[in-house]
């Protein structure tokens, strides 16, 4: 890739150390697309190299110095132009001078602080770059290399079952029960509905799992909700005292970590929806389990 900046006479690239061997994870970009970007941890040290390549050697570059930085960031879409830098790390590589040949440079950031999951949303967006920059009179030029962090959870040592009664009085009164109340992007959700009684003819049952986004505070505060899965357990009426199953794979769902409060920018939550529809269509439901609460929390699982 050439750039004006450099009178197009010269290529800037970056390449990490373990470039071949490092695992790489698909990961949703702004325009809806999924790529696959190189994958890091928190606490994994970044190190690559800078190459300036000189399109027509014996001519000289001159700059006003070269340098690479590790950037943490978050965009929030209503206020475009205004990056939230969370991390910003900076290594300069060559003072101002000139390259009369084609040169490269080694960088290594040690074990970097990566706090956050990379995460493309509605309304927002947080990303880890590399930038290589060479600084001229006019215009600078820079490349980027982008990168996915993704956050790792144990099994919580407390992971209790979640259990409920609702209700219309007189009505319906149905129990419901998940095995436990957090979870890994790959867990399966198990549980049960029990019918205690059941006086309205019921012609369907479903579970949504609903993704809300809260980005912003004050009176900037915007709420993005998205069905991510509709799984129905039951289809024909039920009986008093009947119990009805229910195993919900997360696997075969895009779903995000749940992420609270970060950098004090967004929230990422999941709610469970017991969705109930009666013969003439109308709708019942109970939204549940919010995390940190009762919790329905999603993760990455650390094995």
């Amino acid at each position: 890739m050439s750039f004006f900046g450099f009178g197009q006479s010269a290529d800037i690239d970056i390449v990490l150390n373990d470039a071949e061997t490092r695992k790489k994870a698909e990961h949703k970009t702004e325009d809806g697309r999924k790529d696959k970007y190189f994958l890091f941890y928190d606490g994994e040290t970044v190190s690559g190299k800078v190459n300036v390549t000189l399109k027509y050697p014996g001519k000289r570059l001159e700059h006003n110095g070269i340098k690479i930085e590790f950037v943490g960031q978050i965009e929030l879409y209503y206020d475009r132009g205004n990056h939230h830098e969370f991390v910003s790390l900076v290594k300069d590589l060559a003072r101002p001078g000139e390259l009369t040949q084609s040169q490269t440079f080694d960088f290594e950031f040690t074990h970097v602080e990566k706090p956050y999951e990379s995460y493309t949303g509605q309304n927002v967006k947080l990303r880890y770059f590399l930038r290589a920059t060479g600084s001229r009179r006019l215009n600078d030029i820079s490349k980027e290399l982008e990168i996915v962090v993704h956050t790792l959870s144990s099994y919580p040592e407390l992971n209790s079952s979640i259990k409920m009664e609702v209700g219309i009085e007189d009505c319906l009164h149905i129990e419901f029960e998940y095995n436990k109340s957090k979870y890994h992007l790959k867990d399966v959700i198990v549980g049960k509905i029990y019918f205690l009684l059941v006086r309205i003819k019921i012609k369907h049952m479903e579970i949504d799992i609903i993704k809300r986004e809260t980005t912003g505070t004050g009176p900037n505060v915007y709420h993005e909700n998205d069905t991510i899965a509709k799984y129905e357990i039951m289809d024909g009426a039920p009986v008093r005292g009947e119990s009805i199953p229910i195993r919900l794979f997360l696997a075969g769902y895009e779903m995000t970590p749940s992420m609270r409060d970060i950098n004090k920018k967004y929230s990422v939550r999941y709610y469970l929806n017991l969705v109930l529809i009666d013969e003439e269509e109308r709708r019942y439901f109970k939204q549940q389990v919010q995390i940190l609460h009762s919790g329905f929390m999603i993760g990455w699982l650390f094995t």
